[in-house]
């Protein structure tokens, strides 16, 4: 399996390139797909998958989310004589009551594990919380730079994971022994609130970084107000439901199980972001908030 490429698809992600990176790395051909990237790849294309499949090995999969297109693509994939799958899933999707789930995210991730599980090859199964990347490269990144993170998340917290952890687990379930029909939960190894997260953010950068709750309505208008469409901001207020009732705050032992180690530390993806560049770094005109 080692000589066969490796698909990524996903590629252009926040997990998808740090695992295209971490192969390619260790000398092992990847086959890296995105609708944008190396190797075109469109979930919602069909006509895409068998030049994404032929000849691969192994295959990493980062589903398109409220759809339910990873049975029929496994179902192709094993045609194509992949042998390994690792699944991209998501915590919560064992809790009914997690999140409220109108568009389905949910259930089609219940449809994408039991798919896997049943296809007759080797799987594994990635289950992260929240991406510690968030607050650089994704929902929160925008409004960190800007010095105050706004959200009705309350004294929520959440065992934030590193998307270097995701990756990594990800790469050894992909070319080692031993992960096959495991489910990985992971976080860190703490949970943090919103306010702690920024001050730990404010520390590594040198800059005041905020957070400011908000009621739920509050929130919601003020999205309105900047043009996000209605629909839209109720949606985005859901997803932080589970952040503000603490249901991502316990932390799992997945990494421990995948790698034999401790999980990164949310001031550990700071302070590399930080150095990386990662946020604009100004001297701080107040203290850091860290109530």
């Amino acid at each position: 399996m080692a000589e066969q490429p490796i698909l990524v698809t996903g590629a252009t992600g926040k997990s998808g390139r740090r695992v295209v990176r971490r192969l390619r790395a260790a000398g092992l051909p990847v086959r890296a797909a995105a609708r944008g990237g190396e190797h075109v790849f469109d979930w919602t294309d069909r006509g895409t998958w068998d030049a994404a499949l032929e000849g691969v090995g192994a295959v990493y999969l980062v589903q398109l989310d409220g759809t339910r297109l990873v049975r029929p693509f496994v179902e192709r994939a094993v045609r194509h004589g992949v042998r390994r799958i690792v699944l991209a899933s998501g915590r919560g999707i064992d809790d009914p009551g997690y999140v409220r789930d109108d568009a389905g995210v949910l259930e089609a991730l219940r449809d994408a594990e039991a798919a896997v599980r049943g296809s007759g090859v080797e799987w594994t199964i990635s289950r992260p919380g929240w991406f510690a990347q968030n607050f650089s490269e994704g929902f929160f990144a925008d409004a960190v730079r800007s010095g105050e993170l706004r959200l009705p998340a309350g004294d929520g917290a959440a065992s934030y994971i590193d998307a270097e952890d995701i990756a990594a687990v990800v790469v050894a379930a992909l070319t080692e022994d031993g992960h096959a029909g495991r489910v990985y939960e992971l976080s860190g190894p703490a949970a943090l609130t919103p306010a702690e997260a920024v001050a730990t953010i404010s520390e590594a950068t040198g800059r005041s970084v905020r957070y400011v709750p908000l009621p739920v309505e509050d929130y919601v208008a003020e999205l309105v107000r900047q043009g996000v469409a209605a629909a839209d901001a109720r949606a985005f207020a859901d997803v932080i439901e589970p952040l503000r009732e603490g249901r991502d705050a316990y932390v799992s032992d997945g990494v421990w199980r995948a790698l034999g180690r401790a999980p990164r530390t949310f001031a550990e993806f700071a302070r590399d972001t930080a150095a990386a560049g990662g946020w604009p770094v100004r001297p701080a005109t107040i203290g850091p908030d860290r109530s």
